[in-house]
């Protein structure tokens, strides 16, 4: 009986010992980031978020600048899960010049909220399981119908998914076109 409370004891002192290995992190207001959400969180070791992933993509640059225009950063560093469809800079390139700076500009940012939107559906859709005529809602409240032509996959019948990358938070499928919703074409 002793023997085990004992080795029970020392189980105990080596769990607690070892849960305090580390020095202590010290928080002041000097570093705290501005981000106060998800997005301020700093891991290097745990799969990236919906937004890390396209920050990290030389593709996304534009689609990054225009998420933390409109003040999305936070939410889509959320826990989600999100589906993306993350237009790259060639996408952005496509629209007539000028709409992106003026979608930029600080008095747009709601119109650019509501296209960034209706970039984002709740809840995992990964590619393979996209159907022909599926419909799908978007954050925004309107609804994105996927086609499929010679084995690819649209939206809307024109942006293409050319890529898919899973996030901790959801997937981001990088798309060719920009997506804009029924009232803002």
């Amino acid at each position: 009986m002793k023997s085990i409370l004992k080795l029970t004891l020392t189980a105990v002192c080596g769990i607690a010992l070892s849960c305090n290995s580390g020095p202590a992190a010290v928080v002041t207001n000097e570093s705290l980031d501005s981000h106060s959400g998800q997005s301020g969180v700093q891991d290097d070791l745990s799969q990236k978020n919906v937004v890390q992933v396209a920050a990290g993509s030389k593709d996304h640059t534009t689609l990054v600048k225009a998420v933390q225009a409109a003040e999305l950063v936070d939410a889509l560093s959320n826990a989600g899960p999100f589906t993306v469809f993350a237009p790259t800079n060639a996408a952005f390139e496509k629209l007539p010049a000028g709409t992106v700076e003026g979608l930029l500009a600080p008095e747009k940012k709601d119109n650019l909220a509501d296209i960034l939107q209706y970039h984002v559906s709740l809840g995992v859709f990964k590619s393979e399981s996209l159907m022909d005529g599926q419909v799908l809602g978007q954050v925004n409240g309107r609804n994105v119908t996927v086609s499929k032509k010679d084995g690819k996959i649209l939206l809307n019948g024109s942006a293409t998914i050319v890529a898919s990358v899973p996030a901790s938070n959801g997937i981001i499928h990088t798309v060719d076109g920009v997506l804009l919703p029924p009232a803002n074409k």
